[in-house]
């Protein structure tokens, strides 16, 4: 039994520290797809998504992510993603090698810091990042995150508290990302996004 019990010690922190995080998406008030994030044990980070938007019930944008990332200590160590937008498609890989992360999306190799991280919205640290790496086309992007504060925000039917950061992604003074999030104030669990795209619509994420 102490042994068991043993083995039992070791294998449970590995088993509570996944995670998974399942929302639909909204262009405005229409629900066009979703978007799932799982965090293994092993801190391998799946993402994958997949939106359809009709206008007059014909697909007008049909677009589908799957992105696999790999963590260590916080720092991103392997990047392979997989986008297509209608007819365009993009394959973006990155690894760690000799201490710099070397990214590569089928035209231009870029080299960045050894500690790079992605929009990895589930981790706070990215709230304190200068520099952002699109998992979807590459970018390294420049950001910029304010603190708006405390709201109450309806999650799942449940009104909680939670702390609102807006965070502004750019490349080159171009204005790339405007993205608004929210973490749970009292276990810091991310719980929702809103993004406008360029075009002025607006897109939200709500947990299911």
């Amino acid at each position: 039994m102490k042994t068991i019990l043993t083995i039992l010690t070791c294998i449970l922190p590995s088993i509570v520290s996944a995670k998974e995080w399942n929302f639909d998406v909204y262009l405005d008030k229409t629900k066009i797809g979703e978007h799932t994030f799982k965090l293994s044990e092993l801190n391998e980070l799946t993402s994958q998504a997949r939106f359809n938007v009709k206008v007059l019930f014909i697909s007008a944008y049909q677009y589908t992510h799957k992105a696999v990332e790999t963590w260590q200590a916080g720092c991103l160590k392997s990047l392979e993603s997989s986008t297509s937008e209608n007819d365009v498609s993009t394959k973006v890989k990155g690894q760690l090698i000799d201490g710099k992360f070397v990214v590569d999306d089928g035209k231009v190799s870029q080299v960045l810091p050894e500690c790079p991280m992605t929009f990895a919205y589930w981790n706070q640290k990215i709230l304190t990042q200068t520099k952002l790496l699109n998992p979807q086309n590459g970018q390294w992007l420049d950001t910029r995150v304010k603190k708006i504060g405390n709201e109450m925000l309806a999650i799942k039917g449940v009104n909680i508290e939670t702390t609102h950061y807006k965070l502004d992604a750019s490349m080159e003074g171009k204005q790339k990302l405007n993205i608004d999030l929210w973490y749970d104030t009292g276990n810091h669990e991310w719980v929702s996004l809103r993004s406008i795209t360029p075009e002025g619509y607006i897109i939200n994420y709500k947990l299911k």
